[in-house]
């Protein structure tokens, strides 16, 4: 055979190194986005399951330390009332930042913690509303007149508010109770635990 014969086993191998170092290229290329892209990914899902662990760790100590301070003088004095606005702000902080849940990965631990940020904010609001309102009622109480046949009524509406805002309150430290389980289920992801920060406070 004439030697130009070869030229076209020449190219053909030629060709063929071009095509796999492409592919190779692209293939490279696509491995290190997925890389960068899973590493960007755990590294958002730990930092939102560090700030869901703390708001919500700090949350149960809050609302501990406010059914404490229930049990000690007047139930509803500005002591407790502190704890339970400051327990209102965390839950803001949820509010403002709500997004970041969709960055963790497992959707029941997702759901759990906007479930309970749910059941703690319209009976939370209701202590708030209730307290306003009973001392509005009393205020009112005080100016009728002994005589005035209202007073009974105008009691009654102060006893009832009452056992309403004591109803509240009971929801909240019974939906609080579910507050620990799921900040231990962040612990693994945020790998950090959140014991810590309750014991600081506690002491």
């Amino acid at each position: 055979m004439k030697p130009e014969a070869y030229d076209f086993l020449n190219n053909l191998s030629t060709i063929w190194a071009i095509v796999i170092g492409a592919v190779m290229a692209t293939g490279g290329g696509l491995l290190a986005t997925w890389i960068e892209r899973n590493v960007d990914r755990h590294h958002r899902e730990r930092n939102a399951a560090l700030f869901y662990g703390e708001m919500l760790s700090t949350l149960d100590v809050l609302l501990e330390f406010g059914t404490q301070a229930r049990g000690v003088g007047d139930p509803y004095g500005p002591i407790t009332l502190r704890f339970l606005r400051s327990a209102r702000r965390e839950i803001e902080l949820y509010d403002r930042n709500r997004e970041t849940v969709f960055f963790l990965q497992d959707g029941h631990l997702r759901a759990r913690i906007r479930t309970i940020v749910l059941r703690l904010i319209m009976p939370l609001d209701s202590v708030f509303d209730f307290t306003q309102e009973i001392a509005l009622t009393e205020a009112q109480l005080k100016a009728l007149p002994q005589s005035d046949p209202d007073r009974e009524e105008v009691a009654k509406r102060i006893e009832d508010l009452r056992r309403r805002r004591d109803t509240a309150f009971d929801f909240v430290t019974e939906s609080a109770a579910q507050l620990k389980p799921i900040v231990t289920d962040l612990e693994p992801i945020a790998r950090q635990s959140f014991r810590q920060l309750a014991q600081v406070a506690r002491s």
